[in-house]
């Protein structure tokens, strides 16, 4: 059996570090708007789909589960952000949409990649090699549980 590596050399924990100084980053402009990360993923998600989406739909392309989706979807037509509404033919599916509302947050929100271009410092082709990096690696690693 080989030692464990230390923390700081664990890709695990060198990608859930990142990510806690992403949310950072962005956390004040999200603040201002007044939605959290999971919301402005779901914007995101919503942004190019007019008919919008479902329920499972958003949890697929998020890789969450419906669960923790639906309650998000709720909260947002809380706040008057999307509309849900359940698809008469299958009364198990929820379809999410943008509400004139959502689409001017997703608008005043836009691409928040900048941010981190700004903060990081690192040159914007390096990010997206890093960032295809990493999709490669979730690619690779979703497989392995399918």
């Amino acid at each position: 059996m080989t030692d464990p590596l230390p923390l700081d050399d664990q890709l695990c924990f060198s990608l859930y570090a990142a990510t806690i100084a992403i949310n950072r980053t962005y956390k004040p402009m999200l603040d201002r708007l007044g939605i959290t990360y999971p919301q402005f993923l779901v914007l995101m998600t919503l942004s190019d789909a007019a008919e919008g989406r479902t329920i499972g739909a958003i949890a697929d392309r998020l890789a969450l589960e419906p669960s923790t989706i639906t309650p998000l979807a709720k909260r947002m037509e809380a706040a008057g952000l999307v509309t849900r509404v359940r698809n008469p033919a299958d009364e198990r599916q929820v379809r999410v949409c943008l509400t004139d509302a959502g689409r001017a947050r997703w608008a005043e929100s836009g691409c928040l990649a900048p941010m981190i271009v700004a903060r990081s410092g690192m040159a914007p082709e390096r990010l997206a090699a890093l960032n295809a990096e990493v999709t490669a690696l979730r690619s690779a690693l979703a497989k392995g549980l399918t």
